[in-house]
């Protein structure tokens, strides 16, 4: 697997878990504390998670796909995006069982021909 793989999938993780925390709290903010202008603020950050969400979904789809990951560790990562914080936590599990396995550049043997 190559490091861009995985970095994409770590940037997508890190984007949509903070935007999921800015929801849960913009959804505090307009239902329990009833705050004017969260609802403005909810339906921005909502939209934004729903679709970065999808771009998620996909990078970590692949990312799971190139490391050969049963469905029950795929749905696992992907549904990681989907409780507050859990991203966080679930992407730093799956670096740390991905990075050693990753080729780079730099490391990559040439191919023969």
């Amino acid at each position: 697997m190559k490091s861009s793989v995985l970095t994409r999938y770590r940037v997508m993780a890190y984007v949509t878990g903070v935007l999921l925390i800015a929801l849960t709290l913009g959804v505090i903010a307009k239902y329990v504390l009833d705050i004017n202008g969260a609802g403005t603020f909810t339906t921005a950050v909502g939209f934004a998670h729903g679709w970065l969400y999808v771009v998620y979904l996909v990078f970590a789809f692949d990312m799971c796909s190139k490391a050969k990951w049963p469905i029950g560790k795929m749905a696992w990562v992907l549904l990681a995006g989907t409780v507050p914080t859990a991203a966080f936590f679930v992407e730093r599990r799956v670096h740390r069982e991905l990075a050693p396995k990753v080729i780079t550049a730099d490391s990559a043997e040439p191919v023969k021909v």
